[in-house]
């Protein structure tokens, strides 16, 4: 792409490496550079927190109010009782409108963190689009609306064609996605003078239709810009860990496991994800990121401070380094490492050491613990677990034992109280 953007905003996406695509790079580049521009980015309540693989667009909002402009956080309050079919082989399961609002509430505390809400001209939003989604008419959403799509043009689609070339069934229900989706542009269109949509490359069908319908309905000229759906260098989807998916929230995941996991980047991922998941200067994120040999572990570290202080605070960031210190210069326990507290009822009809690594998130079933005790990568207060059957009691819980999974995974295991 050879674009040269006049606006702060294109010029942070395109230097620092978050931009995929975009429908109108000069259009978008003018309405930015003349004023505040309002751009917002979709988020189905699936869950009670979001998780790192949101974090890169997350992070695109942030520097769109940072460049003076304001962002808008949809909570799809309406389409999670839909459920979106980008890329997926089976259709998702259906959620309870209490279980929507209660997940919404746990996003919207990780939003806090990286935008500033109110009622200003530059104040992020949050929104929800159950608000006009909830009360549309059946009849006249299909007359007024759905007259507008082409289901020949849906079909193609990548999204929905790779599960219909699957033989895989694609429900009516999730057909109807796309529509709502799209609607939502020109809603927010009309409600709040919205200009932009942005989302991962898998949205760039959705995004599109959206553009469409606003330009269709009441002729307005919008935009989208889609980031790049990233994997790691060694070829995983960002924001899997061995142990599952790596949660924004603390209650899910605690500040020392989300510090260490960022500390774990392999050395070719280090300047790309100074890049795009922190605040530094892009001349600091290549200079960290050309290290090489033992040096680059320093780089790590700038890493997983400046991405944990920005979601938890620089108080949290400080406590996972001394920490993680500890733990492996020194072979010592730390103060902040992930604990399970276990009762003195369970001590006393006894509880397995395989069951104890389960809970702590060592390991996701008994089988693979067992299997990772039969393979050595288990250690009991840093000395080598070799019986699966063992079962800890009262005695052994006198003072807390600390569990590892290899060298880089711990957790603590006390007494309850």
């Amino acid at each position: 792409m050879t674009y040269r953007p006049k606006s702060d905003f294109l010029s942070v996406m395109m230097s620092r490496g978050y931009l995929a695509d975009c429908t109108d790079y000069q259009g978008l580049d003018e309405a930015l550079s003349a004023g505040t521009v309002t751009a917002y980015i979709g988020y189905d309540a699936t869950a009670k927190s979001l998780h790192v693989g949101h974090l890169l667009n997350i992070m695109m909002l942030r520097w769109l109010q940072k460049t003076g402009h304001r962002p808008i956080t949809l909570m799809g309050g309406g389409t999670t009782k839909v459920g979106d079919p980008s890329f997926r082989s089976d259709e998702r399961p259906l959620l309870s409108p209490a279980q929507i609002d209660e997940n919404i509430a746990g996003m919207n505390r990780v939003f806090a963190r990286y935008l500033d809400y109110g009622e200003g001209p530059q104040d992020a939003l949050m929104l929800n689009n159950a608000d006009w989604l909830d009360g549309l008419n059946y009849l006249e959403f299909l007359r007024d609306i759905g007259r507008h799509f082409s289901v020949n043009r849906m079909l193609a689609f990548e999204s929905v064609k790779s599960r219909l070339d699957r033989e895989q069934s694609l429900s009516f229900l999730e057909f109807n996605y796309m529509i709502l989706q799209a609607y939502d542009f020109l809603e927010i269109n009309r409600r709040h003078g919205c200009l932009l949509q942005m989302g991962g490359s898998d949205q760039w069908g959705n995004i599109i239709n959206g553009i469409d319908l606003t330009r269709r309905v009441i002729d307005h000229e919008v935009f989208g810009l889609t980031s790049p759906l990233l994997t790691t260098s060694d070829g995983r989807k960002m924001g899997k860990s061995a142990g599952g998916a790596v949660w924004l929230s603390a209650d899910m995941l605690s500040p020392y496991e989300f510090w260490q996991f960022w500390r774990n980047t392999t050395d070719a991922d280090t300047g790309r994800f100074l890049k795009l998941y922190t605040e530094l200067p892009i001349e600091d994120c290549d200079r960290l990121g050309a290290l090489e040999g033992s040096d680059i572990n320093a780089a790590k570290i700038i890493l997983a401070n400046e991405i944990t202080t920005l979601l938890h605070g620089a108080e949290a960031a400080q406590a996972a380094e001394a920490t993680a210190r500890e733990v492996f210069e020194h072979g010592g326990v730390g103060d902040d490492l992930p604990t399970i507290e276990v009762t003195a009822q369970e001590l006393a009809e006894g509880i397995s050491i395989v069951q104890l690594i389960v809970r702590a998130g060592l390991a996701k079933s008994g089988k693979e613990a067992k299997r990772l005790i039969t393979e050595n990568g288990a250690r009991l207060d840093d000395e080598p677990l070799t019986d699966a059957g063992l079962m800890i009691d009262a005695g052994a819980l006198k003072s807390p034992i600390k569990l590892s999974a290899g060298k880089k995974r711990h957790a603590l295991v006390k007494l309850e109280g």
